[in-house]
């Protein structure tokens, strides 16, 4: 049963959580536009507030460690208090149902973002195995985001305290304003970043404290068009940016039941029911989906305890089917594509590229868009281009993309086809570079031992 506010709406709903009494308002698509804001996390930080929206839940029992060993790819016996976790929840082909983070705020319990709704479904489903139980506390919460190399020194001046000893992958409970506030020290693109946690009812004063605490040091507001783009340049490969989940397609694959689950939640429902497919790939919606090892979070899979998909990424862990790459697309093919809008009515244009800087997080009446494009060598299909966007600081058009290893060294190039099926395509010369692209200093060197998958 939920216990979050029943008119909370993770989809639509995540702006006006912020409304209170005016001071914070929408999250806005962009604020000093996304130029500017792409550039705050290289220069100066940004305040986001992106994941005000984040499924939120709570699973607390003496078998705690047990329930997430079971339906995780990773190991939480050696999970202790003040830690983080990136877990992986998957499908018995090993594709990905969900991923996101898990605290452990206290010996027997786990708060988590965005593995609910799979979760909680699951905990029903193995309730009567484990002495568990689940709390959903989506909408209760507010969730900012600070990143960016003055990140720290913002932090410090918004709460008054010395936060050089915050490790990444840690979390405490600090005070700002005399108000408690959960600090977590966690960059998922591995720079110095800070995500703050706390009382929804406190959301507008420690979002203005710590706004006035950055304003004058550069900060950024960042808006939802920025925050989609980051993940490609920072190589953090993203739920409903990168790729769809199987939320409908895996009843045979050891989540029996779940889509009728999700019929009475559609909001959490959303980005996979009634998906728009475009893109050079055509409607092949299974080439979409990805495993761990497809993405680079082979080092996450702990193969000593029973999961949901072990078998299946055994094998593709002994024999890596695809890895994910940046690639850098060739700029006089671009010209090509954006050219072709000027030459007349007699002229059918490519499908546009330039009218806006990334290809995610946009919509066609109620259908999430997925665009996809297939990666050649040689004439031959060899992986998928997703998340392509604009790098203003590094002034590229990049993509992510999941290829086979063959083709993944760096400097190899690569053919990648723009435009739908039906419409006039396009090869886009293109060239793996280095994955992440995002190249300034990751995290510092005093956490230099303290690796993503901690």
């Amino acid at each position: 049963m939920s216990n979050a506010r029943p008119d909370y709406n993770p989809i639509n709903d995540g702006a006006s959580l912020l409304m209170g009494n005016g001071e914070i308002g929408h999250f806005a698509y962009t604020y000093t536009g996304w130029r500017d804001e792409t550039d705050s996390w290289k220069k100066t930080a940004y305040l986001g507030t992106a994941l005000m929206n984040s499924p939120v839940y709570e699973v607390k029992g003496p078998d705690v460690a047990k329930f997430f060993n079971r339906i995780c790819v990773n190991n939480f016996e050696k999970f202790s208090v003040g830690r983080i976790r990136h877990a992986v929840i998957c499908n018995e082909k090993g594709q990905i149902m969900t991923d996101g983070v898990v605290m452990k705020i206290a010996e027997d319990t786990y708060r988590t973002y965005w593995l609910s709704p799979c979760l909680e479904f699951l905990l029903q489903k193995f309730n009567n195995e484990y002495n568990i139980e689940g709390k959903d506390l989506s909408g209760t919460e507010y969730f900012f985001q600070i990143a960016g190399k003055r990140s720290l020194e913002i932090m410090e001046k918004a709460s008054g305290l010395d936060l050089k000893d915050l490790k990444f992958a840690h979390h405490e409970v600090i005070k700002i304003n005399g108000k408690n506030v959960r600090i977590l020290r966690l960059g998922m693109t591995g720079n110095i970043a800070y995500e703050v946690h706390g009382d929804m009812a406190e959301a507008v004063e420690i979002y203005n404290t710590i706004w006035n605490a950055g304003k004058d040091m550069g900060m950024r507001k960042l808006g939802q068009l920025a925050y989609c783009m980051n993940h490609t340049e920072g190589g953090f490969p993203n739920i409903n940016i990168h790729y769809p989940l199987p939320w409908y397609e895996s009843e045979d694959l050891g989540f029996k039941g779940f889509p009728d689950y999700l019929s009475s939640r559609p909001w959490f429902a959303f980005y996979n029911y009634n998906r728009r497919l475009i893109g050079s790939l055509g409607d092949d919606l299974q080439t979409r989906f990805v495993t761990p090892v497809d993405v680079g979070w082979a080092s996450l899979i702990k193969f000593d305890h029973e999961f949901t998909g072990k078998a299946a990424l055994e094998k593709a862990v002994a024999n890596p089917p695809r890895t994910v790459v940046t690639l850098e697309w060739n700029a006089d093919d671009i010209m090509e594509v954006y050219g072709s809008q000027f030459r007349g009515t007699d002229v059918e244009p490519y499908d546009y590229i330039e009218d806006r800087p990334n290809d995610v997080f946009y919509f066609e009446g109620d259908r999430f868009t997925y665009l996809t494009d297939k990666v050649l060598a040689d004439g031959k299909m060899v992986g998928i281009s997703v998340g392509r966007g604009v790098s203003n600081y590094y002034r590229r058009m990049i993509s992510m993309a999941f290829i086979d290893p063959k083709y993944a060294a760096i400097g190899k190039e690569l053919v990648i086809i723009w435009g739908d099926v039906g419409h006039p395509q396009k090869e886009i010369r293109a060239t793996v570079s280095r994955y992440p692209y995002l190249d300034l200093d990751r995290n510092n060197e005093a956490d230099a031992s303290n690796k993503h998958n901690s």
